[in-house]
């Protein structure tokens, strides 16, 4: 005796869908040949546990392809139509088999049917949108940190470059005279550095503020108080050793920002970002430490910045004090950036021995 399941059939404008009431189904056989198709299956039904089978004849053409899934409760059949369109019926008989019922959990009609299509096509269009404007956000933000890692690469380079060729050519004397040559470019990539805490602050680039932040307001404390504001400063040889640290460690660091602008990496180079900072930071800071200490008797001296008190008391504070806990602080700035770097510089070569392996 044939046992047949419980069919349940639901339509869209493009597939026919089947759910066959069987649990635990297996040895599935579903096929579709001159229009009819054919199931075999072992499951429970509604007879108990047996072989289970049906045949539908359809009413309109249909693929041969079937797509099928089965899960623990029911077999799903998909069966796609040969050609888009609203079917009367599912079967060339009028009278429906008596297995057969309508799935309301999947039932719609012909113009439900066509509002489902509309959204459909409407969120697509919404998710397309969406992805075209998030490129181009993502294209512009990239141009943006290119364009900004290629000027100060420029403008260190130059630095580095000019520092070393009068080195060599005038030896001692060049150390005197570095504020006077390269102050305006040191300057202008200085300033220009501001961007990159903003660039963390608002998530620009993947990277903390703080670490970001100690360095920028570090470098032009130096720069702007120590250097630029006390004439004393400008031929002393600290200079040169502060420029000169500070644009070996960046001549390396912002080609590498460059290329991976564009997920793009050389090993030599990205070897050199997180290695050569290893001694050079230590004696960036040591210098700049050298030129605030130096700069302490000369504030003392011409009371620049010092903080007047009341005439009752009759004396100031000198600006040398804010630069002993300036010290402090910057050695501890040093333990916090130098701990934040050798963490990243762990972490991304542990991450390319596992791509390796």
């Amino acid at each position: 005796m044939t046992l047949t399941p419980l069919v349940y059939w639901a339509q869209r404008h493009k597939d026919i869908y089947l759910r066959v009431e069987l649990t635990d189904a297996q040895n599935i056989d579903v096929q579709v040949h001159e229009n009819v198709l054919q199931f075999q299956a072992l499951g429970r039904g509604a007879k108990g546990q047996h072989n289970y089978e049906f045949s539908l004849e359809f009413l309109l053409p249909v693929k041969s392809e079937v797509s099928c899934k089965s899960t623990q409760r029911q077999v799903n059949i998909t069966v796609r139509k040969e050609q888009r369109g609203w079917w009367e019926r599912l079967t060339v008989q009028e009278r429906k088999p008596v297995f057969l019922a309508p799935d309301f959990d999947r039932w719609l009609d012909e113009s439900d049917a066509e509002m489902e299509i509309q959204e459909k096509e409407e969120k697509r269009n919404r998710l397309k949108a969406a992805r075209h404007t998030e490129e181009g956000f993502i294209s512009l933000k990239t141009s943006f940190l290119f364009v900004y890692n290629l000027v100060q690469f420029l403008g260190f380079s130059w630095i580095f470059i000019n520092m070393t060729v009068r080195l060599f050519i005038f030896g001692q004397d060049s150390l005197y005279d570095t504020f006077h040559t390269i102050s305006d470019v040191m300057f202008f990539c200085q300033i220009l550095a501001s961007v990159e805490v903003l660039n963390a602050a608002f998530g620009v680039v993947r990277t903390g503020v703080t670490p970001t932040l100690i360095q920028v307001v570090g470098r032009n404390f130096v720069l702007f108080i120590i250097f630029g504001s006390l004439e004393e400063m400008h031929h002393r040889p600290v200079v040169f050793f502060v420029f000169y640290l500070w644009s070996a460690i960046e001549i390396f660091r912002y080609p590498f920002y460059m290329l991976g602008c564009f997920n793009t990496e050389w090993e030599t180079l990205t070897w050199l970002r997180y290695t050569v900072w290893i001694p050079l930071y230590p004696l960036g800071v040591l210098a700049e430490a050298v030129a605030v200490v130096q700069s302490i008797p000369i504030f003392d001296q011409t009371k620049l910045y010092s903080i007047p008190l009341p005439k009752a008391v009759g004396t100031s504070i000198s600006f040398s004090y804010v630069l002993h806990v300036y010290l402090i602080l910057m050695f501890l700035g040093l333990f916090i950036n130098f701990r934040h770097l050798y963490k990243q510089r762990k972490r991304r070569f542990r991450t390319k021995k596992r791509k390796t392996h």
